[in-house]
């Protein structure tokens, strides 16, 4: 991509009304743009890193059987009237012209049930496992954090749908690898934690992922011989020790949510009557679990975790591209040679942002790499020219080193 074509531009000065890192960093850089509190919109350099992130959950989704579809975002009242859940007041409701009671989704398990039910109706039929990226939408009262507490945002959604409680429990173990899979992807898998948290209803725990990170709004209990932690809902419960080897030495710390769990056994199952057949040709209900992982959230966290005081330093496989190309000084030579470059890394297969404007001094344009945070930047100018190469750095390093542009291709350093 042509930076002079992008119609976005970078902004001088931070966000007045915003206290967070990640939405300071996003709004400067051109990632996204606020519309108003809890709602973003996503623009060309941040749809490119939410794509990343949707891409390689879908990756993993897929890789443990996961299924992708897409239900509504319109739903009728009636079917969280059959889960006691109307009464949330987290949910958009509204009503049609003709009265009908209806919400905007900010969850979907009293959708997907009935889905499912059209079709599992023997134990032969299971398990099953669906999930979704779609929008979500939830009347937040506490908007704040840029990308971590919104009122729209995008999310994964995966549910799946088992014959006993070992089938649900070896997958439940399966999605944690994938999680974890999922987070090392994206840069995160030094920094988040398994956390065991209250399951509510529905079990004695649930598990959230909680990035580390002196930004983080949450405080949890880590416990440095399990490598695991509990949140601070609750540690009384657990008697302020671990509920795993009961280890009272627990670190505190900060973090961020990046995605739970939940074991829903039969809650929504009992509701729906969805129930299969067994072997022995007796009913039973199927037992069900869901995991949650916010997208925007994940982009959010991310920048949280990785910036300096120059700007963001994204993860390579989240980065909006692989390398920004700068051309310092306007001579016909210098243009020629970096357009040259610039056809040849995309023949090789890597994405670029290239800096061919007119208009900006090389301290200008490396100040604005810099913000954006593109893991390596490469620089073609008189100086390097001469020496026939062109001047590589990478994003969190201080120095940089010259290479031959005929050793450049095949780009190694990505």
């Amino acid at each position: 991509m042509l930076q002079s074509k992008l119609f976005t531009k970078i902004l001088r000065e931070v966000p007045k009304d915003e206290k967070s890192i990640n939405a300071q960093l996003l709004i400067r850089a051109g990632f996204v743009d606020k519309l108003m509190a809890g709602v973003y919109s996503f623009l060309p350099l941040g749809l490119r890193v939410l794509e990343r992130i949707e891409n390689i959950i879908r990756e993993e989704m897929n890789n443990i059987g996961g299924q992708e579809i897409l239900m509504p975002t319109l739903q009728p009242k009636e079917n969280w009237e059959k889960t006691d859940r109307w009464k949330y007041q987290e949910m958009f409701k509204l009503k049609n012209r003709s009265k009908k009671d209806l919400s905007l989704g900010w969850t979907h398990e009293e959708i997907v049930t009935p889905l499912v039910k059209k079709f599992v109706k023997s134990y032969k039929d299971l398990p099953v496992y669906v999930y979704q990226i779609q929008t979500k939408f939830r009347d937040e009262l506490r908007v704040k954090s840029g990308l971590l507490r919104g009122v729209e945002f995008p999310m994964k959604d995966l549910y799946s749908f088992h014959k006993d409680e070992k089938d649900l429990n070896q997958y439940y173990e399966k999605v944690k690898t994938a999680y974890f899979k999922i987070f090392k992807r994206c840069g995160l898998e030094k920094e988040t934690i398994l956390t065991l948290a209250s399951g509510g209803a529905f079990c004695e725990y649930s598990h959230e992922f909680q990035t580390v990170t002196p930004f983080g709004e949450d405080k949890i209990y880590f416990c440095p011989k399990c490598k695991i932690a509990v949140n601070s809902e609750i540690i009384e419960r657990e008697r302020h020790q671990c509920s795993n080897c009961q280890n009272k030495d627990l670190t505190v710390k900060k973090a961020i949510e990046v995605a739970n769990i939940f074991k829903l056994d039969d809650r929504f199952s009992k509701a729906f009557d969805l129930s299969f057949t067994d072997k022995d040709a007796k009913k039973k209900l199927v037992l069900m679990g869901c995991y949650g992982i916010g997208l925007g959230r994940l982009m959010g966290v991310t920048v949280e975790v990785h910036h300096d005081k120059n700007g963001i330093l994204w993860p390579k496989e989240v980065s909006p591209f692989q390398i920004h190309l700068i051309q310092i000084e306007n001579s016909v030579k210098v243009k020629s040679a970096a357009d040259k470059l610039y056809q040849n890394l995309k023949k090789f297969g890597l994405e670029v942002l290239y800096d061919d404007r007119k208009n900006k001094t090389a301290g200008e344009k490396f100040i604005e790499a810099d913000l954006i945070g593109i893991p390596w930047r490469a620089v073609v100018s008189e100086k390097t020219l001469a020496k026939n190469s062109v001047e590589i750095k990478k994003r969190n390093e201080q120095n940089a080193k010259l290479i031959k542009i005929d050793k450049l291709l095949p780009f190694s350093y990505v």
